[in-house]
């Protein structure tokens, strides 16, 4: 492990983005929402993703400079095509729109279409909570999992966010994959030469494996539940949520014709596509439009409070959603952000690759 400082990495992001023609507003949105993601310890999105944005640019399935447009709208809802741009930054402007609907009519919800890759849920539904707004944010992926049952690949990892305001207490982040782990865990293990936890992937024959390659290798990413007794049904349903809000209803492609990130090993998009590119969906919801914020956030204090006095199991502490998360960032921005040896090899080409030092 090395470890960087976040004013370090967000200076070398930067420029990487702006070294493929991005922006220079939209490189700086893109580069907070992986370094985020670093911070927070979600490390499998943050800047170990960077390489693969870079290679879907030199697929030429990334614009990094897209004409991001609303194609059609009423007062409370919008979709919005991305133009092949980057999902990072799709994302933000989509949940900004969401946002100012809310502001006018209560709530605001936002379909993307023709998109990429757009970081860490929580990122984005965290925007509406900077306005005392309750956020959403969703968004599916390449076929890497299974329906229970089914040998056949055709979810991605379909994550979820919903974020909330407190009072006192950092803000309720549930944010989670509709799988039983998210595919960049697998990554950071195959990087590490480790093997799988049993329950999150089968193998070609619909078999359980501990091989961290097995979606690569006809394999499967497994529902969240893993099997059916144990709920699979359930991490399913929701990842097919997920694929239907952000791709049926977005005019994105949808299930196993969602087009592959760069670092999924997989470059091939199935054929004839089914809609335009990657979808999203985003929500924010005014609080004043359900009851006062003031009184809103005193409840909510009053919730966390419940949980977090719950009795624990011996040794262990029951956690808020998005606690883990807000106290890493703190250690993290104090101690600095540790990268594995693999991110830190990816990283050193970009830097020789476009002539920016890493160090």
């Amino acid at each position: 492990m090395i470890s960087f400082t976040s004013k370090n990495l967000h200076s070398f992001v930067r420029k990487i983005f702006l070294s493929i023609n991005t922006p220079e507003k939209d490189a700086e949105i893109a580069t907070n929402v992986l370094l985020q993601a670093d911070l927070k310890g979600i490390d499998s999105h943050g800047v170990a993703r960077l390489s693969g944005y870079v290679r879907q640019w030199e697929l030429g399935k990334l614009n990094s400079n897209p004409k991001i447009s609303i194609i059609h709208q009423t007062p409370s809802t919008a979709v919005v095509d991305g133009d092949s741009g980057l999902g990072l930054v799709i994302a933000h402007y989509a949940m900004q729109i969401a946002i100012e609907k809310a502001e006018k009519v209560g709530t605001g919800w936002v379909a993307v279409r023709n998109s990429g890759h757009f970081g860490i849920a929580g990122h984005h539904a965290l925007k509406a909570v900077e306005k005392d707004m309750i956020g959403w944010a969703m968004t599916h992926a390449s076929a890497l999992a299974v329906p229970t049952y089914s040998k056949e690949k055709l979810l991605g990892t379909n994550p979820i966010c919903l974020a909330v305001p407190a009072g006192k207490y950092q803000p309720f982040v549930a944010d989670f994959a509709s799988t039983a782990a998210a595919y960049g865990k697998l990554q950071i293990l195959q990087r590490k030469n480790e093997n799988a936890p049993w329950g999150w992937v089968q193998d070609k024959n619909g078999m359980p494996t501990q091989n961290p390659h097995a979606p690569r290798l006809g394999g499967a990413l497994l529902p969240l539940g893993s099997d059916d007794e144990h709920g699979s049904h359930k991490g399913y349903c929701l990842g097919a949520m997920v694929d239907i809000l952000s791709g049926v209803l977005s005019g994105a492609n949808f299930g196993p014709f969602v087009p592959p990130f760069a670092t999924s090993g997989d470059t091939q998009e199935r054929q004839p596509p089914v809609g335009l590119g990657t979808g999203h969906f985003f929500g924010a919801m005014s609080i004043d439009a359900f009851q006062t914020k003031e009184e809103f956030k005193k409840r909510m204090d009053i919730w966390i409070e419940v949980f977090k006095n719950a009795k624990a199991i011996q040794g262990k502490k029951v956690w808020i959603p998005g606690e883990p998360e807000f106290e890493n960032a703190i250690f993290r921005e104090k101690n600095g952000i540790p990268l594995v040896e693999a991110v830190v090899k990816d990283l050193e080409k970009l830097a020789e690759k476009f002539g920016e030092p890493l160090y």
